[in-house]
């Protein structure tokens, strides 16, 4: 991590799961980071923690709601005069509701985009002056596995996140000529107070279909995006697990979706079976 000592850093949603833990790792790295979150406690807890690694390092916060274009745009000129610029901005920021599609309340849809989708519009349109202008930073969208790929009570979460997929895709070329390096992450489940929650009204055919898939931690996931960052990899996918479901789904789309479909009827079978199965697990 030696690369990132005296680079500065903006992480989006670092105030827990993967966003916490990139923070943590770039504070013992050197890095100089902002982190910006909705809830301020949890941000200044953070912060805390990170002054504990490095005592003499820059980490101011912003209580910000990365959906609110406006608020998004009076901010950043705020978080580049207190870090003295920006190298890497990594927009991590997100939420999900898995539920399914009938189920789903039209608001949720709109959060699903707003903050994921949205959310990372905002911030780098924010700050591309800034790279623009220097000809040189890196920008890391976050996305997910449900970025490439779809399955069972993802279709509010999944769509935002195959839009991040596409604008990073987009972003990638307009930036070359510009040296301002792209790169997006897919991570599979990863063990967060998010997915914690989510698991609560996950469809029992979306654990079904998913309910094997090794969980990684936000560290694991932290560290693999933090290395592909410095190695300038556009494409980064965290854990065994993601790269080859990544592999599959590229060179053999439809064996993927006969296993996964498979999952899906055998357990609408096993439901059909037992009196009063419900949808929720």
């Amino acid at each position: 991590m030696e690369w990132f000592r005296g680079k500065k850093v903006c992480v989006t949603g670092g105030s827990s799961g993967i966003g916490q833990a990139a923070a943590m790792m770039l504070a013992k790295a050197g890095a100089e980071v902002a982190l910006v979150a909705r809830g301020a406690e949890r941000l200044e807890a953070v912060q805390r923690a990170m002054l504990e690694v490095q005592p003499e390092g820059r980490f101011p916060i912003f209580a910000l709601d990365v959906s609110d274009r406006a608020q998004v745009q009076a901010v950043a000129p705020t978080i580049l005069a207190a870090l003295g610029g920006l190298d890497v901005l990594i927009n991590n920021a997100g939420v999900t509701h898995p539920g399914f599609i009938q189920d789903i309340e039209d608001a949720v849809f709109d959060q699903m985009m707003a903050i994921n989708y949205m959310g990372t519009v905002h911030m780098t349109r924010a700050m591309l002056p800034h790279f623009i202008g220097q000809k040189a930073g890196h920008i890391c969208n976050v996305s997910s596995m449900l970025g490439f790929m779809g399955i069972y009570g993802y279709t509010a979460y999944a769509a935002s996140k195959f839009a991040i997929t596409g604008f990073s895709e987009c972003l990638r070329q307009e930036m070359l000529p510009h040296q301002v390096r792209v790169s997006l992450v897919f991570p599979p489940d990863t063990d967060t107070p998010q997915l914690a929650a989510e698991n609560q009204i996950k469809p029992a055919e979306t654990k079904a279909i998913a309910g094997n898939v090794k969980v990684l931690s936000p560290e694991a996931v932290a560290q693999e995006m933090l290395q592909g960052i410095r190695r300038g990899r556009f494409w980064i996918l965290p854990g065994f697990g993601s790269k080859f479901t990544h592999f599959m789904m590229r060179h053999f789309p439809t064996t993927v979706r006969w296993f996964i479909d498979g999952d899906l009827m055998r357990y609408r079978r096993r439901a059909a079976s037992v009196p009063d199965a419900g949808r929720q697990g």
